[in-house]
């Protein structure tokens, strides 16, 4: 049982190096998620598609998503059109993961837990669109963290208020008026559908790092 847990570890640990080691080359990124039902002609998809593409001309982050189709693929897509990075962190399954085409560079890993950490390291921002349940897992997780300051600095925005709106009255109504979280909890996510807002809390963020190394 020892030997099989040992191995076990081992193989994880290499599983996290190589993944921190692909993103090293990349330090300079933000990271999109959401539905991956989404087509091409769907204002979501749209949107992200053209937050990717700006992001990649105007600030020159590399553009990271699950590889996967919908909201995965849109912010692909922007990137490779805008002649950026496109990178995928991918999934090793029994049948073989659906990976859109627009990917230029990509990781696979064995283990979900390895995907999510890298999904989540070293990215500047993270951009979530409305999605299932995987889109807020991630992003409660990924809360979670900036709420106990493993993650600083890194805003987490949610673009479509429409959808984010909802989630979060029910925040206030069934989790603030409990004494679960405080009000100010309330403020570590931003609700923004404007790309030029994005833009500007990216810049904040990053010049608020940059004024404290």
């Amino acid at each position: 049982m020892h030997k099989v847990a040992s191995e076990r570890v081992h193989e994880i640990s290499k599983e996290f190096a190589d993944g921190f080691e692909f993103l090293e080359d990349y330090p300079k990124s933000v990271t999109f998620f959401g539905a991956n039902q989404f087509k091409e002609d769907n204002p979501y998809y749209i949107s992200a598609r053209t937050l990717a593409s700006r992001l990649v001309k105007e600030l020159g982050y590399s553009i990271v998503s699950g590889g996967g189709p919908g909201i995965m693929e849109a912010a692909s897509r922007g990137a490779f059109e805008a002649g950026g990075n496109s990178l995928g962190l991918l999934i090793k399954l029994p049948h073989e993961q659906v990976v859109n085409e627009y990917i230029t560079k990509s990781f696979s890993a064995y283990y979900f837990f390895v995907r999510k950490v890298c999904l989540s390291f070293s990215a500047e921002a993270f951009i979530f669109y409305p999605g299932g349940f995987g889109t807020l897992d991630e992003f409660f997780e990924i809360l979670t963290l900036i709420q106990t300051r493993k993650i600083t600095h890194t805003p987490l925005i949610c673009v479509g208020s429409e959808y984010w709106n909802k989630l979060k009255r029910f925040m206030k109504k069934e989790i603030l008026s409990r004494g679960a979280i405080s009000e100010d909890e309330l403020k570590l996510f931003h609700l923004v559908d404007d790309h030029d807002k994005v833009f500007d809390i990216i810049k904040n963020a990053q010049d608020i790092l940059s004024d404290q190394i």
